[in-house]
């Protein structure tokens, strides 16, 4: 911080002896021309030092914010891709517990069917001559052009 404190002379006054008291300085008369950083008092450079303490603050806050929304984000991005896994995995075990259920109920037909031991191979076969049936059959003429219906439109 570049503070210039600079007193204008006035050309008469370098010239005679009065005071400044008695002539004052006029900006007509001034020597040196030009804009210049007025001092800053103690309060002002208390205030800008606070400001900036807090700006910082801020600004490290603001950091702290981003990473932390980072590691959130990647953290909600993991859990979507297990619960995707989770869901394909119940899925598979739905399909493998219904044939599960299919192949246990396939095993008690089977096991009941032993225990009653109702299904036996036949001991011996028996033929039978054909009979004449008195009742003809009749003989259904074919139709040549068949069509064919179809469901829907």
């Amino acid at each position: 911080m570049n503070t210039v404190r600079v007193r204008t002379v006035s050309i008469q006054e370098s010239y005679s002896n009065q005071s400044y008291v008695n002539n004052p300085i006029t900006e007509e008369n001034q020597v040196i021309e030009g804009y210049f950083q007025k001092e800053i008092s103690q309060k002002a450079m208390a205030i800008r030092k606070v400001n900036k303490t807090l700006c910082g603050l801020l600004g490290i806050a603001v950091l702290i914010a981003f990473v932390s929304y980072y590691f959130s984000m990647s953290n909600e991005l993991t859990l979507n891709k297990l619960s995707r896994q989770i869901t394909t995995l119940n899925d598979e075990n739905a399909e493998l517990q219904n044939q599960l259920d299919r192949l246990k109920s396939f095993n008690n037909v089977d096991s009941k069917m032993m225990q009653y031991n109702m299904l036996q191979k036949a001991s011996k076969v028996i033929e039978v001559q054909a009979v004449a049936s008195p009742v003809s059959v009749d003989k259904k003429t074919q139709k040549t052009a068949s069509f064919n219906w179809a469901i829907g439109y």
